[in-house]
């Protein structure tokens, strides 16, 4: 449970980036428990396979 994590240490940042969206949303989806994470107190964590889980649940196939 490393690559992302703390709050406020810009590594929520990183993950925000990573799947394209704001530090609020993300926030809120951890709230929402609509993905993955490790909450230790106030400390939020995403392990990289978890954000990379999340982004292949929700990618569009292509037509063939």
């Amino acid at each position: 449970v490393a690559a992302f994590g703390r709050s406020g240490s810009g590594k929520i940042k990183e993950a925000a980036d990573e799947l394209g969206i704001s530090v609020h949303t993300l926030y809120t989806w951890v709230c929402l428990r609509k993905i993955e994470h490790v909450k230790i107190g106030r400390l939020v964590k995403f392990r990289p396979s978890a954000i990379e889980d999340y982004i292949k649940k929700h990618t569009v196939a292509l037509y063939e």
